[in-house]
């Protein structure tokens, strides 16, 4: 008996996480690390005999300022409860007041927040901050993009764990704030069954997910399952071993309808490989639950965003 798709199990399929989900330690230590590879020349074999920002030392350390953070060009914005965060490292007077939040559309010229406190820590901090902030919010940007690109379908755009190492839930928090969805955080939280799995289980495809699915279910019966298929024929396959996905793998247009007509109500599906800004649109037409890419982050560009002294 194949399973009967809900609303319910697609919302279970995905997430959109937001700041209060992550866990800011390893951010803490994140921000750590970029503080001391720019101030103590940490990562290299042979550190710096006279470490710390000579160039800005040079300023009286009584001296205080207010500067602001402004948008270069239209953005998506995400990053600003980290900086909060890497500022407190810098110097505990530091302080951030927020115009905007993350998730907003900024346009260019637009103030951002402004940062007072002593010059001599805004100095140091200055491209850290900037780095994290233009980073994340090119990655944020980037998703809004590919989300626009869908239009009104009620397809709904996947992350990947395609991510920088060390940054991942950062990276997948910038796709939520630009109106993607997270799915598969890590290896921990679905069986994903590809095609190297089911070879590696055996000679007899359709057999050896069958069986996986069975073990999988009695080890781990919350988790879901999904299995990648790469012809239309393997379809069936998935179907009768009651995943409760199935991956499309580098489907043509043509391949997708078909498939869809043939999963409709019986199976969450969803499209990956070969997805392009410029054809989201057709691919979202079909109706297919999901269209994941991993192009919302690593062809992702930094935005411009600018410290203007006031």
């Amino acid at each position: 008996m194949t399973p009967t798709r809900t609303k319910a199990t697609v919302d279970q399929c995905c997430q959109q996480i937001r700041w209060n989900d992550l866990d800011i330690a390893p951010i803490r230590r994140l921000i750590a690390a970029a503080k001391d590879e720019d101030l103590q020349g940490v990562g290299l074999r042979n550190p710096p005999a006279a470490r710390g920002d000579h160039s800005s030392n040079l300023v009286p350390d009584t001296e205080l300022t207010n500067v602001i953070l402004r948008a270069r060009e239209p953005m998506t914005l995400c990053g600003l409860e980290l900086a909060k965060e890497l500022l407190k490292q810098y110097h505990e007077e530091l302080h951030l007041t927020a115009f905007k939040s993350d998730t907003d559309q900024i346009e260019a010229g637009q103030e951002i927040a402004s940062i007072q406190g002593p010059l001599r820590s805004v100095l140091s901090a200055e491209r850290p901050l900037l780095n994290f902030l233009q980073r994340l919010s090119g990655i944020s940007t980037t998703t809004s993009q590919y989300v626009a690109a869908l239009k009104d379908s009620s397809t709904r755009l996947l992350d990947t764990r395609k991510t920088t190492p060390g940054y991942r839930f950062l990276e997948k928090y910038a796709v939520a704030c630009g109106g993607g969805w997270n799915h598969r955080m890590g290896l921990f939280d679905r069986i994903m069954l590809k095609d190297n799995h089911l070879a590696a289980l055996g000679e007899n495809i359709e057999k050896a997910a069958a069986e996986a699915i069975s073990v999988s279910r009695s080890r781990h019966p919350n988790l879901l399952i999904e299995i990648e298929v790469d012809c239309i024929e393997q379809i069936d396959i998935a179907l009768k071993a009651e995943a409760d996905i199935v991956l499309l793998d580098n489907f043509s247009v043509e391949q997708l309808k078909e498939a869809r007509t043939l999963t409709k109500d019986r199976i969450i599906t969803e499209i990956s490989g070969e997805v392009t800004l410029e054809n989201l649109g057709t691919l979202g037409d079909i109706g297919h639950d999901f269209i994941s890419s991993g192009a919302t982050v690593h062809h992702s560009n930094w935005v411009d965003i600018g410290l203007d002294w006031d």
